[in-house]
């Protein structure tokens, strides 16, 4: 008897372990599209709200012609609307991440289509935290590539 409680004990510690960080990836999942779509509708708001610049925090953006972009954190919050994008939207895909307490990286693809049609690609690196239980942006990558 002993053991079937034992048993029991550990599956459902393992399952209620497997569900928080689920709902962990799923939180930064939607903070990704938020800020995302935030940058694409120029609301300066929802995007600083995405954010949260450490004095490490950094961007760094590689264009497909080879060129290194290293952006200045602080553009990511109250930025002016004219600098940001001007519609379309994009695709997530091809999540994977670590998440360790309050700290979380995460490589996905993006898709991007700007209103005239035209499409970007890109593999993305994202660096998170929970800062006052909420994931923020503190650093990305991008690496804009043409497709084959």
């Amino acid at each position: 008897m002993k053991w079937k409680l034992s048993f029991f004990l550990i599956i459902s510690i393992s399952i209620l372990g497997y569900s928080q960080k689920t709902d962990e990836s799923e939180l930064i999942k939607k903070l990704l599209e938020k800020e995302s779509a935030t940058w694409r509708a120029a609301d300066s708001k929802g995007h600083t709200e995405c954010w949260y610049i450490q004095p490490y925090s950094k961007i760094l953006i590689s264009t497909a012609d080879g060129t290194a972009i290293d952006v200045p954190p602080m553009a990511m919050i109250n930025t002016n609307p004219s600098s940001m994008g001007n519609g379309g939207y994009s695709v997530n895909t091809n999540y994977k991440m670590s998440i360790n307490g309050n700290s979380a990286w995460v490589s996905h693809n993006e898709e991007s289509t700007a209103k005239d049609g035209k499409k970007t690609f890109s593999y993305e690196i994202r660096m998170l935290e929970k800062i006052k239980g909420q994931w923020k942006l503190v650093g990305q990558s991008i690496h804009i590539y043409n497709p084959k």
